[in-house]
């Protein structure tokens, strides 16, 4: 049996409501159960001056992106406006697998040295000169050279609905395999199906994925609410989004929406009675003129709400910690305040309730060891009475020291292990030179 235990902490984030000051168990890659003493062989981690929070779950993302972060011209524009400028850049550099892969590399570096170590990434977009097994071969194995856990999620923009369907099952079966239920035995690697959203994708498309995700026993994920949404789905079905998520089949148990940004009473009280899931992303939303999702509101009713940063088209970071400091920040424009203790649960559990992913998001005995650990005894949480309010409250930018990974180190004094992270920037960088657009 492989030990680790963590001694010293000020303090650990068991789960939103549990916090305890004992040692850090982790065992065979998973949280061991520290009552009747720790264990005596293995190693031994000093974390005195820091607090050990559950890894973060960014639960929407586009990794994509990463290659294509905002510039002056896409930012604070008409969403229908920034659509077409996010075409206009993938086709002037062409998508194929080694754009993918270098993107998905740099993108969950960036978020496992930001403290997330798993990432859900919708990825919406599949020239139809290339092969979509090999697009998602490309992202998988980006995951894997860097040690993140992957929601991979086969989504659609205008794609041909056929052809989409049966590529979700060709992803399926070359990396889970005949009989698999949606996640790899070892829990790094799960699929999903997403169609963008109801401005893109019509009845058909989220008719056939449905179809083929109960059948492979994969979760939905879709996005709604967003400005053009709302326009699109009133000008060409005489209908609210979430009034046509319902009508299709798409609010339900296993599923679950992002964005979320123009929401009613009655919208907020159909989701709690659906069953489906949220993800706020207020680091796209916010500065995009999108609006702030009334995150208050929806967990009041009873809707699970995870975080996520969305696509560096979007916002230019993969920084969940910032993102939800920016969430409880916002809050009180809407005059919906949360509190920090209540975002980092959305960061964590919140956002792995919405992926169907029960072992991840807290550290109580026999979850998956994803762990940060957050230094806080210098200058910048001086002061701070509860240190997990100042996680969010103090020190913006904040990055964690360690990082784990199911019992595996990823990240140790602020430096990414798996992966040389200055290496990874360079090679895209070079990529992007080569196709003649400056990297942003």
């Amino acid at each position: 049996m492989t030990t680790t235990v963590l001694t010293g902490a000020a303090a650990v984030l068991r789960d939103a409501t549990t916090v305890t000051h004992g040692p850090v168990v982790v065992e065979d890659g998973r949280v061991g159960n520290t009552v009747g003493g720790r264990p005596g062989t293995g190693e031994v981690v000093d974390v005195s001056g820091c607090v050990v929070t559950p890894g973060l779950v960014n639960a929407h993302h586009h990794l994509l992106q990463t290659a294509f972060r905002s510039r002056p011209e896409s930012r604070f524009v008409p969403m229908p406006d920034w659509l077409g400028l996010m075409a206009q850049r993938y086709s002037s550099v062409g998508v194929d697998p080694e754009l993918v892969a270098m993107a998905a590399a740099v993108g969950l570096a960036e978020s496992l040295l930001c403290g997330v170590t798993t990432v859900a990434d919708h990825h919406l977009t599949w020239p139809r000169d290339q092969d979509p097994v090999a697009l998602a071969d490309a992202t998988i194995g980006a995951a894997a050279r860097v040690g993140a856990r992957l929601v991979f999620v086969r989504g659609t923009a205008r794609d041909d609905p056929d052809l989409a369907a049966a590529s979700v099952e060709d992803i399926h079966r070359a990396h889970l395999g005949e009989g698999a239920r949606g996640t790899s035995a070892d829990g790094m690697l799960q699929l999903a199906v997403g169609p963008s959203g109801v401005h893109a994708d019509g009845p058909e498309t989220f008719a056939l994925l449905a179809e083929v995700a109960s059948r492979l026993g994969l979760r939905r994920r879709t996005q709604a609410n967003e400005q053009v949404d709302v326009q699109v789905a009133a000008e060409r079905y005489g209908r609210r989004p979430l009034t046509l998520l319902d009508e299709w089949g798409w609010l339900d148990g296993d599923v679950t929406v992002a964005h979320l940004c123009d929401i009613t009473d009655d919208e907020v009280a159909l989701l709690a009675r659906s069953g489906a899931s949220a993800t706020h992303a207020p680091g796209c939303d916010v500065p995009m003129g999108w609006g702030v999702a009334r995150v208050a509101a929806l967990t009041s009713a009873g809707v699970r709400v995870g975080l996520g940063t969305s696509g560096g088209g979007s916002n230019d970071a993969g920084h969940m910690l910032a993102d939800a400091r920016l969430a409880m920040q916002v809050s009180g424009l809407i005059g919906e305040p949360l509190t920090a203790r209540a975002v980092l649960a959305m960061a964590s559990e919140g956002a792995a309730a919405g992926l169907g992913r029960a072992e991840l998001g807290h550290l109580r005995p026999g979850a998956a060891a994803d762990l940060c650990v957050w230094e806080c005894s210098d200058v910048f949480d001086a002061g701070v009475s509860d240190p997990f309010d100042g996680l969010l409250w103090a020190g913006p930018g904040r990055r964690p020291r360690d990082v784990m990974v199911g019992g595996r180190w990823v990240v140790r004094d602020g430096e990414l292990v798996t992966a040389q992270s200055r290496s990874l920037a360079t090679e895209l960088g070079r990529l992007l030179k080569n196709r003649q657009v400056p990297a942003s």
